[in-house]
């Protein structure tokens, strides 16, 4: 399998491209606006074709690339099954996984930041990676406080779909704010602040609760964009960006003992 994994910093959201190495069929994941001749310059390098696009959930933070990739491309659009999006040309869910090429990605229902959220286990020999999406972080979690989130459901997704996988599945998430790749799910069962080391239910709930964050300042424009699949013309992508200050989809904890301090404009 092709894999890269890509940054865009002004949502701290990482894109992931994968490829089936026989076919040239490629996947962009939870590809961003800002970012599309950058992407489209990748898969030139790397002499592919782009099949699709996937998002792991209606986002907040960033305008998709969905719609402005299929129009340059001609690839197809993907989302999860359950957002019941019109500009969606397919749609995945767990018992509908998605094949391109050679490549599976086993769609995981992972409910909790979103209502209708889901993460894609992909494996390749030797290697089992989990795209978690807002759902589980590195050290964190996607805040539980907007579109339909719930603290409970969110628990419950990580520990019994994620949590459960062999601890040596890669962890990707779809935003770092302090320039971490890549976790495992042994370590984020061990150490995640909000979710592992036996955190239980009761005091996972009382964590989110006592967060207190702020309103997302783009999820105005950003959440219609995105409900279209991108598709919401120049006027909306310009709004995005004149809100000049980061927007923390995610609510990544503190670090670890020893470890740098967050950014300290987040929202943790």
């Amino acid at each position: 399998m092709i894999f890269r994994q890509l940054y865009e910093p002004e949502s701290s959201t990482y894109t992931y491209l994968f490829a089936d190495p026989q076919s040239r069929q490629a996947v962009l994941l939870d590809p961003v606006v800002e970012t599309v001749e950058r992407d489209l310059a990748v898969l030139r390098e790397l002499e592919l074709t782009l099949a699709c696009t996937l998002d792991t959930h209606v986002h907040a933070d960033h305008i998709t690339s969905a719609c402005r990739l299929r129009s340059l491309t001609g690839c197809k659009v993907v989302y999860p099954a359950a957002d019941d999006l019109p500009c969606a040309d397919v749609g995945v869910s767990e018992d509908q996984p998605l094949h391109v090429g050679g490549l599976v990605f086993q769609p995981l229902f992972t409910p909790g930041h979103t209502d209708s959220h889901h993460s894609y286990l992909v494996e390749a020999p030797g290697v089992l990676r989990v795209f978690t999406g807002d759902a589980l972080l590195i050290d964190g979690c996607g805040r539980t406080d907007f579109q339909n989130g719930d603290a409970q459901t969110l628990y419950r997704s990580v520990t019994e779909k994620i949590f459960s996988l062999p601890g040596d599945t890669l962890v990707y998430p779809a935003h770092d704010y302090n320039h971490r790749h890549v976790s495992s799910v042994a370590q984020e069962r061990e150490r995640n602040p909000r979710l592992g080391a036996g955190q239980t239910l009761g005091g996972f709930v009382q964590i989110m609760a006592d967060l207190n964050l702020p309103y997302p300042k783009k999820m105005d424009i950003a959440v219609p964009a995105n409900r279209l699949c991108g598709d919401c013309g120049e006027d909306a992508e310009r709004a995005l960006r004149a809100l000049d200050s980061k927007s923390f989809q995610g609510a990544p904890a503190g670090p670890p003992a020893g470890a740098s301090p967050p950014n300290p404009s987040g929202a943790f």
